[in-house]
């Protein structure tokens, strides 16, 4: 079933069709939550909320086979983990000045060589406000003016938690090469 097909029997509310888009997208929508949510629990939680939504915001979805269903579906799972962490998560809104946080990043230190579950279980460990402001950032390529929009921060505190988000993965990616190359 293409996914023009399978977006029009959801919106006839099918129900084999919404447990067809559960079953295959459902993995890579829970990937997105657990990225931005960290704890295994709370990430389903909110993939189930998300999909609920998904399922009654369907009908106004005007899927013409242009674009991706999964892309619209990543969209709203996206903006469903942030309005849990909206909710539940106190963001640090105290500004850090950059320039006391030692540089320990050399930008030319590609990660190719560390699997991708060990990079995605290294985001997951982030402290929760900058784990969400570095999924933004280098996920969905928000600005800092946007991602200070869409959480309700300044600029400089997106940008200070998503310096520091650098510095602690440039830590734990050092700490696993050490860890595997011995």
């Amino acid at each position: 079933m293409t996914e023009e097909e399978l977006a029009f029997k959801c919106k006839q509310a099918d129900n084999q069709a919404r447990k067809e888009l559960y079953e295959q997208y459902g993995g890579s929508l829970l990937a997105i939550c657990l990225r931005y949510i960290g704890d295994r629990e709370t990430a389903c939680d909110v993939l189930h909320d998300g999909f609920l939504r998904i399922y009654q915001s369907i009908g106004q979805f005007k899927y013409q086979g242009q674009g991706s269903l999964k892309a619209w579906l990543s969209r709203v799972m996206v903006n469903e983990a942030l309005g849990y962490l909206r909710k539940h998560v106190q963001m640090a809104k105290q500004e850090v000045l950059v320039e006391e946080v030692p540089d320990m990043v050399d930008e030319n230190d590609g990660v190719s060589d560390i699997p991708r579950k060990a990079l995605m279980r290294m985001i997951s460990e982030l402290p929760d406000g900058y784990r969400t402001v570095f999924n933004l950032y280098v996920f969905e390529e928000k600005s800092h003016k946007e991602i200070a929009n869409i959480l309700g921060i300044t600029e400089h505190t997106s940008s200070s938690q998503f310096y520091r988000a650098k510095m602690l993965m440039a830590r734990k990616i050092k700490e696993y090469r050490k860890e595997h190359n011995s």
